[in-house]
């Protein structure tokens, strides 16, 4: 059964985009082997997304829960990652369940624009000015990862670092487009605000989904 302002699917099955076995290229696991799960469907609209061809749902196949998670048991996979699109669309509670029971690290990666649901052993919040987080999704992240596109996003960042939990990572990574400008800038400020580490796109640069 579907929450309040989830998106309603057929129960089982989830709008997969992709789903494939690599290392985590951004943020607090950085460098770790990991399965991710692209789940279809985006309202957030961020002008400057990289994986665009995930905003619509309707235009990636339905698949099975128990149908992914067989698909990440084949792999040597332990860490899993699921990210969108806006993955907070869908109630996340039976494919965090099942991932669980495989074994599992559940990580997810969030604009926080609904409520999260599932069971997560990490909370990667990356806010958009698009669409605002929910405020309780504020306080469940483990890690806030602010992507700087101009000077302004640091003000920005502070504003919600100042939102979450003391014990909240606090990441700021260039946008990709603006990446030579920007990581300079990036540099200067967490010299000056150590509180703040940098988070690098390294699949990217390794040529690596």
């Amino acid at each position: 059964m579907k929450t309040a302002n989830h998106t309603a699917l057929a129960t089982g099955f989830l709008p997969v985009m992709e789903q494939f076995y690599t290392i985590q290229g951004e943020g607090y696991h950085q460098g770790k082997a990991a399965y991710f799960i692209r789940l279809g469907g985006c309202d957030v609209g961020c002008v400057w997304c990289d994986v665009k061809e995930s905003w619509d749902a309707a235009a990636h196949p339905h698949i099975q829960i128990e149908d992914i998670v067989k698909v990440a048991q084949a792999t040597p996979a332990r860490l899993a990652v699921i990210t969108g699109g806006e993955p907070t669309l869908y109630d996340l509670n039976e494919l965090t369940t099942q991932l669980k029971a495989a074994g599992f690290q559940t990580n997810i990666e969030t604009s926080g624009a609904h409520e999260l649901t599932g069971h997560f052993d990490w909370v990667c919040l990356s806010p958009k000015k698009f669409k605002p987080p929910v405020e309780r999704v504020l306080k469940q992240a483990d890690e806030l990862k602010i992507i700087v596109f101009n000077k302004s996003d640091f003000k920005w960042a502070e504003s919600f670092a100042a939102k979450v939990r003391k014990d909240c990572m606090l990441f700021l990574q260039p946008e990709w487009s603006n990446a030579e400008k920007m990581t300079p800038l990036i540099v200067d400020y967490i010299k000056t605000n150590p509180q703040w580490q940098l988070s690098l796109q390294i699949h990217k640069y390794i040529h690596v989904p």
